[in-house]
Formats: C-alpha cells, structure tokens, sequence
C-alpha cells in the first residue's frame, strides 16, 4: 500500500500546468496508452459521454493559424459555455491575483507590459509550443452532469501524461473559439470543453519551474462524524 501511495501522490503533486515543450513529437503509441487508461473514469450508468481530438503535426500547426487569426481580428471569445458564475468570493478573486502575478513574473513580463501581456494570450491560441494538443467535446445537448464525468477523463488524461514524462495545460482559451475548432476538426453539432496543450516540457523554460501555492487541507475538508445536535 506504501509503494502505491507513493506512486501516486508523486505523479499527483508532480502534474503542474506546463507553458513551454521541447521540439519534439509526442509518439501516437504513448497517447493511446494514456487514453486508454484515461477512459476508466466513472460515468453514470457507463455511458462514458467523452470524445477526444488529437491534434498534431501539420493539422496542428493550420488549427493554431486559424485561432490565432481569430484573435489578431479582434474577434472576442464566445465559448460554449460560461467559465465561472457571475460572482467570485474574495478568497477566489485573491488567488487568481497571485496566480496571474507568479505567471508574468515566471514569463518576465511586467504588469504594466500591455503589448507583453497580449503575446501572452495569443501564445496559448499556438497551444504553447506543444507539439500535440487533445480537443475535448461532448454531445451539443450534454446534461450538466456529464461535465463532471468529462473531468474525470481529463484528470485522468493528465495524470497519465505525468507518468509517461509528458507535460500539458488544459486550455479553456482554446474553447473560446468552438466554431473555429468544429470546424477545423469535422465536430458539427459538438459542444467544445477545452483544449489540452500536450508534449515534452521544457526544462529550461522559467514558466515551467512556477508552482502556484496550494491551500492547506483545512481550507478545503470539514470533517463530520457525529449527527447535528
């Protein structure tokens, strides 16, 4: 059981979002692998909703051309669904700060760098360099639920890739052009998650050392194991 929990909070606590790859192929065999496993995930009643895009080479680079054109027109993202409700709490507001504050500093980008800060965003429309990047979509009428089930199968798409010595960056950004991408990728009457930048991290790249802080259990787990009085 040690060696097991080891294992596994290792690859947990290694899988960190990745923003910069090493020019080099992500082999369709490791992806398979990863996939494969990945679709153990728990759905209702084994339905398993989830369906994946692979994305690599030169569709890859003509996809990353197309999204990008979309930004450089000024078109805003309308993704097919909303990223967050209307209202943050402040302990969510103050991490996403510190988040979007550790990132530029890791980038060498100033907060005040508007033009640095718009090549920033545009980067994550070229998938961050990675040489592979995972589409993810559901059925256009997919029940709330299944959200919670293609979750799971990303989760476990992203732990699988720590194990295999991959990286990636799950990429809502992406989402913020479903058009572009049902296009693109033949997903008529898909709804669009997100994106997935996959490949080899770079080492030497400082974005890829950024870890952002984690809360401690206590912010996040009430115990209960008496009834209410």
């Amino acid at each position: 059981m040690d060696d097991n929990w080891s294992g596994f909070a290792a690859i947990a606590t290694a899988r960190h979002c990745k923003r910069a790859f090493l020019d080099r192929p992500v082999p369709r065999e490791v992806l398979e692998r990863v996939l494969t496993a990945a679709g153990h995930a728990p759905s209702t009643r084994n339905g398993q909703p989830w369906r994946v895009a692979v994305v690599t080479g030169a569709c890859r680079d003509a996809l990353g051309r197309r999204l990008r054109a979309e930004f450089d027109r000024g078109v805003p993202p309308h993704p097919d669904y909303p990223n967050q409700p209307s209202t943050v709490d402040e302990v969510t507001r103050r991490r996403a700060g510190a988040f979007g504050a550790g990132i530029l500093a890791a980038m060498g980008i100033a907060r005040d760098d508007p033009a640095g800060r718009r090549a920033h965003l545009r980067a994550n429309l070229d998938f961050h360099g990675a040489p592979a990047t995972l589409v993810f979509h559901l059925p256009a009428d997919a029940a709330p639920g299944t959200f919670l089930e293609m979750g799971f199968f990303v989760q476990n798409t992203m732990l699988g890739l720590v194990a295999c010595g991959l990286g990636s960056c799950p990429q809502y950004s992406v989402a913020g052009y479903p058009d572009v991408l049902r296009d693109a990728l033949g997903l008529a009457g898909r709804l669009i998650v997100c994106g997935l930048a996959t490949g080899y991290p770079d080492p030497a790249a400082g974005v890829n050392g950024f870890v952002p802080e984690r809360a401690p259990l206590c912010d996040y787990v009430t115990w209960h194991d008496q009834p209410p009085a």
